[in-house]
């Protein structure tokens, strides 16, 4: 680039950053069903200039070439479709000026609607270069988070505790690996409307970047996952987690348990467990349920096959965990058991079980199909929430493999926790890019349940899509599911 050009350039560039909200044009992208914002919807030119929608739907659009001109744009976003002209062309000209503003109507597809981005930086840039108030109170960029990898959630005296993986910032390719943590106002304490976002003040350093929450003394990253409270022999409540310290994706170095230190806003190590007993741990999003065995802890991820006693002696002893197996009876029949010897019962094993006749398909758990179909529903990770509007447990999940892969988020309920899972039905839908670790927040449901909420991680990670989406890539999502929706009627077994 020689000293003109590059003098052009740096011309250019001012001329936004200078530009005033009536400078630019704007257009706002909205679900044709409830007329809400749509946030990443990306916008095309015939040039290939890409725009994306920020989370109320909005692009603020300046390019000084273009303004005062028919431009016209292509509109595609995961999930939704805009309507083709008669060449099949998804998208619009528009007529674009300093001050004047389009308005675009996309049919939503999933069943699922998406609301806002959770973290990240930019969640409104568009909104406030236009002029526009956000919902939260930092809407540009809030403890210098530019990405944040798979949320884990829940109340803890009086707040939301929010916990991520790898956290990136501005500043440097590497960001943290120590597990990043927020809290939040809960809505019924002051917080937002889960509708209209998330406020979240992190946990930060002396350079205002979110800090390590855990400093375990060796290399590797540490990731938690698991995260509730149980009561301390003193009989306080305590939060604690899984910990995971690890060398790459898929080689563990080091595994136990923390407990949140109130005083120092960090999670402190409690207890190392045996590495070889992988299994015998929190995981996913646990739920908390008294039944006939009596007071247990169970870790969907996304099936609910690993439990423990709901006491401190139990949790902290990795002996006492136990897993859901399928073993023989006097009879010699097949039957789902609790017991601490086996590692615990996968949607596969139990297929295998059910195609060699060793179990009766009625007998089956884990055997989620497509309701339409009927094609199985490989399941990956997910969370599994009691419904008093459905009066069943509900599951969000994530499939293995699907038309994106690790992309394709479902819908399924039980009227017990450990299933059986049968029927299915999808409900966010992605072209070529992953959207995984689902997590329902049951504390933000509406309406007696009817309105759920939930998000995930959305990242061209596994997708085997070389472009990334500016802003949002490795970002969290939040989506709410109207259960009231008739797609959603799904009877608890085929009957054809």
């Amino acid at each position: 680039m020689n000293r003109a050009t590059a003098i052009v350039v740096i011309a250019i560039c001012s001329l936004e950053a200078l530009a005033a909200p009536s400078d630019y044009f704007r257009i706002t992208v909205v679900d044709e069903q409830t007329g809400r914002g749509v946030p990443l919807v990306e916008l095309e030119t015939v040039h290939h200039l890409r725009f994306q929608t920020d989370s109320a739907g909005a692009v603020a659009f300046f390019e000084p070439a273009l303004m005062n001109r028919d431009v016209f744009f292509h509109v595609r976003s995961h999930g939704y479709e805009f309507k083709k002209d008669g060449f099949g062309y998804a998208g619009k000209s528009l007529a674009v000026k300093p001050g004047g503003s389009a308005e675009l109507k996309l049919k939503r597809l999933n069943i699922a609607e998406r609301l806002y981005r959770v973290t990240g930086e930019g969640i409104y840039r568009d909104s406030v270069l236009l002029g526009g108030r956000a919902p939260i109170a930092e809407p540009l960029l809030n403890a210098q988070v530019a990405g944040q990898d798979t949320v884990m959630a829940l109340p803890y005296r009086g707040r939301l505790h929010w916990f991520w993986g790898d956290t990136l910032r501005p500043k440097y390719p590497l960001g943290h690996f120590g597990t990043a943590g927020a809290t939040s106002g809960l809505p019924a304490r002051g917080g937002l409307e889960p509708s209209a976002g998330v406020d979240l003040t992190y946990f930060t350093g002396a350079d205002g970047f979110s800090r390590p929450m855990i400093k375990l003394g060796a290399p590797g990253m540490v990731w938690v996952h698991g995260v509730f409270t149980i009561n301390d022999p003193s009989g306080s409540e305590r939060l604690v987690a899984h910990y995971m310290r690890m060398k790459s994706l898929g080689e563990m170095l080091e595994h136990g348990l923390v407990v949140f230190n109130d005083e120092q806003q960090r999670l402190d190590k409690l207890v190392e467990f045996d590495l070889k007993e992988k299994w015998r741990r929190p995981h996913g999003h646990p739920v908390r349920l008294k039944g006939a065995g009596g007071d247990h802890i169970y870790f969907p991820a996304p099936f609910a096959t690993v439990r423990v006693k709901a006491d401190w002696q139990s949790v902290t002893n990795q002996s006492r965990y136990e897993a859901l197996a399928i073993t023989t009876n006097t009879t010699g029949k097949a039957q789902h058991e609790w017991q601490t010897p086996s590692a615990p019962l996968t949607q596969k094993a139990e297929r295998e079980q059910v195609r060699s006749g060793q179990l009766d398909p009625a007998e089956a758990r884990l055997q989620m199909t497509d309701a339409d179909s009927g094609k199985p529903v490989d399941m990956h990770s997910g969370s599994i929430c009691w419904n008093d509007f459905r009066k069943r447990w509900v599951m969000i999940g994530l499939q293995s493999g699907g038309t994106s892969f690790l992309g394709e988020i479902w819908f399924a309920e039980s009227e017990s926790l450990t299933g059986p899972w049968t029927l299915a039905r999808k409900i966010v839908t992605h072209d070529r890019y992953s959207f995984y670790n689902p997590a329902q927040h049951p504390y933000f449901d509406q309406h007696g349940g009817r309105l759920i909420y939930f998000e995930g991680t959305y990242t061209a990670e596994f997708s085997g899509n070389p472009v990334k989406t500016p802003r949002y890539d490795y970002n969290q999502i939040m989506y709410r599911l109207d259960l009231a929706d008739p797609r959603l009627g799904l009877p608890l077994r085929r009957t054809d």
